[in-house]
């Protein structure tokens, strides 16, 4: 019976401590995890009003593309012309 108790006391007083310890750790990690989750979360929800205009920014871009493209093709075919030549 003695030995139970000294087993009882030896989990009482080494092993519950470092549990508790380890808890701890683990806990302070999530704790962390989930201020940087409500933190991106914040900054996710303002950048959506950021990128209201990307689609009419994106036309505009489609846009220069294609007058550079009639640009670039006028100047290969009189390049080829002068190099057929």
């Amino acid at each position: 019976m003695g030995l139970w108790w000294v087993g009882a006391l030896a989990l009482l007083l080494v092993v519950l401590p470092v549990v508790i310890a380890l808890l701890n750790r683990i806990l302070a990690a999530v704790e962390r995890i989930r201020d940087a989750a409500e933190d991106v979360l914040a900054d996710g929800g303002g950048l959506n009003d950021d990128l209201e205009p990307v689609p009419a920014m994106l036309a505009e871009t489609d846009e220069t593309i294609k007058e550079v493209q009639v640009g670039a093709v006028r100047y290969a075919g009189s390049v080829q012309k002068l190099l057929e030549g």
